[in-house]
């Protein structure tokens, strides 16, 4: 407990000071773009197709816009095949690089639905049979930032982070992180907020351009403890593009026009964050 109160305090105090070291200047020359999953984690899977596969095709053609259009900045890649790189080292990435974003791409995917087929009736008593069936209705674009605001998000987070547990070392490549306690989730939380506002900025106009521009289904933006982004100390954003588990989302994701569409959205929005926040 002491132990922990004193991490507290000590967080407090790097939170404060971070704050202040970014107030004096903020450019974006660097942008990490992370395709999430890869290798053996190929993420949410489709009627035929992978999020991995997915998400890697859109960050390399967002990639490849900053660098024809946006010159000036550098543009890293947590990978560029189809290889597996675990949270902590996507964060790690961004960090030594100190770049000045971090954009994550996912797909999303709804769990099947469990579905009353029927009723057994034995002794008079009436029990209910269930089946499951494939959830292919939900549709939308939501982005995430980090945070741990409400208690059921962070119960979620939690949930999300949980596979960290199956990497190597994981205690001591996560810095003693439990994805089972709420204190030590809380702590990382902490830091998160010196890059809080930024972060909200790029995923409302991230969305805004799905939305307007693209004429998606707007699922909002959202705080949640997702560990890749309370593990960058920049500002930091997860978007998920579309769903793979919806068949017409399926195949607007794996469409040339469709990844188009959601590398302009995104890429516009930086273009327009880099305008709104750039201070000398």
């Amino acid at each position: 407990m002491i132990l922990k109160r004193n991490i507290f305090l000590l967080t407090l105090f790097f939170v404060f000071t971070l704050q202040n070291a970014f107030s004096q200047g903020y450019r974006v020359k660097t942008i990490v773009i992370d395709a999430g999953h890869g290798g053996d984690k190929p993420g949410a899977a489709g009627s035929y197709s992978k999020e991995k596969n997915i998400a890697l095709q859109v960050a390399l053609k967002l990639g490849r816009k900053f660098e024809e259009e946006m010159p000036g900045v550098k543009i890293l890649y947590t990978r560029k095949r189809d290889i597996d790189v675990s949270l902590y080292k996507r964060a790690e990435i961004a960090n030594n690089a100190k770049a000045d974003l971090f954009i994550a791409i996912h797909c999303n995917s709804m769990p099947d639905k469990r579905v009353v087929t029927g009723y057994t009736k034995r002794k008079g008593k009436k029990t209910a049979r269930y089946s499951y069936v494939k959830d292919k209705s939900t549709r939308g674009v939501e982005t995430f930032v980090a945070g741990s605001h409400r208690l059921h998000e962070q119960d979620g987070a939690i949930r999300e982070n949980a596979d960290i547990s199956l990497e190597k070392d994981y205690k001591k490549n996560y810095d003693g992180y439990d994805p089972k306690d709420p204190e030590t989730f809380i702590i990382l939380s902490l830091f998160k907020n010196v890059y809080r506002d930024k972060s909200l900025r790029l995923a409302k106009l991230i969305q805004n351009n799905y939305t307007k521009e693209n004429h998606r289904m707007d699922r909002g933006v959202k705080e949640q403890g997702i560990l890749v982004l309370q593990r960058c100390g920049l500002p930091s954003v997860l978007t998920e593009i579309g769903f793979i588990s919806n068949p017409t989302e399926e195949d607007y994701m794996n469409s040339a026009s469709g990844q188009s569409e959601i590398v302009n959205a995104i890429f516009k929005a930086v273009k327009t964050y880099k305008k709104q926040t750039e201070v000398n």
